[in-house]
């Protein structure tokens, strides 16, 4: 991924928060046809390593599980809030008019090895970890034992586990730090008044000192 030096997010711990947040990621692999994208959620697991692990699964009629090569890195990428951001936003646009559309985002490259789990105690444990995460702040939150026993153990057995052992982290943040203070305020102003309160949030983090 190109990152120019204003948009490196270097910090593991702002990385991991976004993929904790914005878990559903594109999985890159490389296939006997080719690159092949697959979009899986992924729940970041600390194991003890400097980057974690992520741990999903697939249906087992995915032809991934079987059709990778072990050897070679694997490509998760995770992806938060991203915005046009409007030339007539600029402050300086009045000024100069020297000013040109963009794209604001934030992403986060994954990358590591990955490994096939088919263990049904495995996949178990790894649904009922991934859905405690995300229903978390539920009024209700639904768990794996709400279900009846014997149809959540039939679909235990139509599922694949998969772990990727992250071994690098690359993040891209976005978010207007190449312009200038007045240009920052009149974008998160504009951001914050066509209601996308959370690129205004991103850009208004990036320009803390």
């Amino acid at each position: 991924m190109y990152i120019p030096k204003h948009f490196d997010e270097p910090k593991i711990d702002v990385m991991q928060t976004l993929i904790r947040h914005y878990p559903l990621a594109t999985l890159v692999t490389l296939s006997a046809d080719g690159i092949n994208a697959n979009h899986i959620p992924l729940h970041l697991t600390d194991d003890g390593s400097p980057c974690g692990s992520l741990h999903g699964h697939i249906a087992r009629s995915n032809p991934l599980w079987t059709d990778f090569d072990p050897h070679i890195e694997v490509l998760a990428v995770f992806q938060a809030e991203n915005a046009y951001i409007s030339p007539s936003w600029y402050a300086t646009k009045q000024q100069t008019g020297k000013v040109v559309p963009t794209w604001n985002y934030a992403a986060v490259h994954a990358y590591g090895t990955l490994r096939i789990i088919d263990d049904l105690a495995w996949i178990r444990r790894q649904l009922e970890a991934m859905t405690e995460e995300f229903e978390t702040g539920f009024p209700e939150p639904w768990s794996v034992a709400d279900a009846p026993g014997d149809f959540t153990e039939r679909l235990i057995t139509q599922i694949i586990g998969i772990e990727i052992s992250v071994t690098r982290l690359q993040g891209k943040w976005k978010v207007s730090q190449n312009q200038s203070p007045e240009n920052r305020s009149s974008v998160i102003k504009a951001l914050r008044e066509s209601d996308q309160p959370a690129m205004a949030n991103l850009v208004t983090e990036a320009v803390k000192p």
